[in-house]
């Protein structure tokens, strides 16, 4: 577990190294995708890369929001206190729902029917976001519970958990999790032509997410009465997921009569 993997040579960012493994081979299913479903390469790479740059300021603007309390609004104009807080501290569901808005953003500016990239490409972002929390897992961020058991994992001096105590490993579960949500996403849209990928990954991660919340430690996340914010959203995930299923299937009943 270490800020960085040491190569003799250079030494790289362990969360960096684990993110671009993600992208780089969720871009390679991509190009399979493509070809499967006629779609066209260079849109997708449009779509992508408005996804990145919704996803990075989602994440980062959820970040400052649910720790506006934690940070020393005095020091913002200061450029090392700034440029430190720019370059940590992220919120997944922020950067989802960024990205998300940015790919349509960018389908309505370019011509795209974006709805169709984004229902087929819809189970590649588990893989990139699977690989993003062994990253977590190898910089010591998004830590879990004081634990003994089994997945027990004790994190050295310097990582980003406390260390020199048992901690749950609640990141290798998460990733483990999210390949097989992504697995059965691409398996469903492939062979069972399902028309709601995005419903699936929402209302399945939501429900992830939500009982591994109580298995977090990490303080900084943000809460609101009984429920951290990430549990919040995912309710309200999970709620639309199963509202816009229930309309396709209802939709689709009403077209057979």
């Amino acid at each position: 577990m270490c800020l960085y993997l040491d190569l003799g040579v250079i030494r790289l960012p362990s969360y960096g190294v684990m993110i671009t493994i993600g992208i780089v081979l969720a871009n390679l299913l991509a190009i399979l995708l493509c070809k499967r479903y006629r779609l066209d390469g260079n849109d997708f790479i449009i779509l992508e890369a408005y996804a990145f740059l919704g996803g990075f300021l989602g994440a980062k603007l959820l970040y400052l929001v649910v720790s506006f309390s934690q940070i020393d609004w005095g020091r913002i104009l200061e450029f090392e206190y700034f440029n430190e807080l720019m370059q940590g501290g992220f919120v997944f569901y922020g950067g989802l729902l960024g990205g998300i808005a940015a790919i349509f953003l960018a389908g309505r500016l370019h011509r795209i029917k974006a709805a169709s990239y984004v229902r087929h490409m819809m189970g590649l972002i588990p893989v990139i976001h699977g690989f993003g929390r062994i990253g977590c897992f190898l910089a010591g961020c998004c830590y879990g519970r004081p634990y003994e058991g089994r997945l027990a994992v004790i994190f050295p001096e310097g990582s980003l958990a406390p260390s020199g105590i048992p901690l749950f490993s609640v990141q290798i579960v998460e990733a483990l999790l999210l390949f097989l949500l992504a697995a059965f996403i691409l398996v469903a849209d492939w062979k069972w032509q399902v028309s709601y990928t995005v419903e699936l990954y929402l209302g399945i991660y939501g429900i992830i997410r939500f009982v591994l919340e109580y298995f977090r430690y990490d303080a900084v996340r943000g809460s609101l009465w009984i429920f951290s914010t990430s549990q919040w959203i995912s309710i309200g995930l999970m709620l639309w997921a199963v509202i816009s299923v229930a309309a396709k299937i209802t939709k689709s009943n009403d077209r057979n009569i």
